[in-house]
């Protein structure tokens, strides 16, 4: 059985920087109120004038993956695409980009896991790489998602968390035992779905029916949290998620070089840090200039982390997720 490693990493975010004193312009907010709830200072949001688009997005920084791999568009074997607001309700990023990067006709999966979307895919990629299917896979987190934000007062607690970005990792066979992904794990508990969710459009709740109610108080078509509750559960599954990487690895707490957490809210990755004993060196935490980006959160900060030079040889790097479905996971990678 082959091993998954980790040969390029890249990440785009828009140029609109978006402060929390820029959003009292068109809700009551402050900048205080939400640092201190979220630890977030700024955001990027795509400028309407701009061509960006998630599939853009993703595009744009999968160039600079496989640059960085050394590999050109056309040793990429398969896309993953992890996203929970597309260009279009179909077909989705993946195939986009392959058209975008001009790429051979290779096949393009999207995965719909929403904040844990990237750790999904990372965990489908690894797979088809170890059976020996694919050598080099192309994996994107992108979001778009101040373009369906309800940026009212009424809709503040969801919208001033989100931004706009792109990460990209390019996943290459290796031979070199005890390197790269160890391990993924995945769960999933589906009975708190409305707790996080996006109603509509959808097969249940159709643009028509939605027009024709005309009905300016139906918010169904912007995003919901249920905040507390999803406090709650973050900060469990994500500990458990965590745990049960080191554990199916022989490795303890004390063992981890790097942790990666979904940059959901600060303060949900401030506990973990805590429960775990682990210094500020040991966490990367960017949040505070790119808001809560979902499927593109952990690559975005996986590339910043390597890049400032947080991520050396052999280290050992842990990923971990958790948001809507509910769904979660880790990635436990020897670099």
């Amino acid at each position: 059985m082959y091993n998954s490693k980790i040969t390029g990493l890249g990440y785009y975010v828009p140029e609109n920087i978006v402060t929390n004193n820029d959003l009292k312009e068109f809700m009551e907010t402050s900048d205080e109120w939400i640092q201190e709830r979220t630890g977030i200072k700024e955001r990027r949001w795509i400028d309407p004038k701009s061509d960006d688009t998630t599939a853009v997005m993703g595009a744009k920084a999968s160039k600079i993956a496989i640059e960085r791999a050394g590999l050109t568009k056309d040793d990429i074997d398969f896309i993953v695409f992890a996203t929970l607001s597309p260009d279009m309700y179909f077909p989705g990023g993946g195939v986009q980009v392959q058209d975008l990067l001009e790429m051979p006709t290779i096949g393009a999966l999207d995965v719909r896991n929403q904040c844990s979307g990237f750790i999904y895919a990372m965990s489908v990629a690894d797979q088809f790489i170890k059976t020996g299917m694919y050598k080099n896979i192309l994996v994107i987190g992108a979001e778009y998602h101040s373009g369906g934000l309800d940026k009212s007062t009424r809709g503040r607690n969801v919208s001033v968390i989100f931004g706009d970005g792109a990460g990209a990792a390019v996943l290459s066979r290796s031979e070199e035992a005890g390197k790269g992904i160890l391990s993924t794990h995945l769960h999933s508990e589906g009975k708190h779905a409305k707790e996080l969710i996006l109603e509509g459009p959808s097969t249940k709740h159709w643009v028509p029916e939605i027009l024709e109610a005309n009905n300016p108080d139906d918010v169904s078509y912007y995003p919901y949290m249920n905040g507390q509750f999803v406090f709650k559960h973050a900060i469990t599954r994500f500990s458990e998620a965590i745990v049960e990487g080191l554990t199916a690895n022989k490795l303890e707490k004390e063992d981890i070089d790097m942790l990666i957490p979904h940059q959901a809210n600060l303060r949900i990755s401030q506990f973990v840090q805590r429960k775990f004993r682990l210094p500020d060196d040991k966490v990367f935490n960017n949040i505070q200039k790119y808001g809560n980006t979902t499927a593109a959160s952990v690559i975005i900060a996986l590339t910043e982390a390597w890049e400032e030079g947080k991520i050396k040889d052999n280290d050992l790097v842990v990923l971990a997720a958790f948001g809507s479905g509910f769904t979660w996971g880790s990635v436990i990678i020897r670099w």
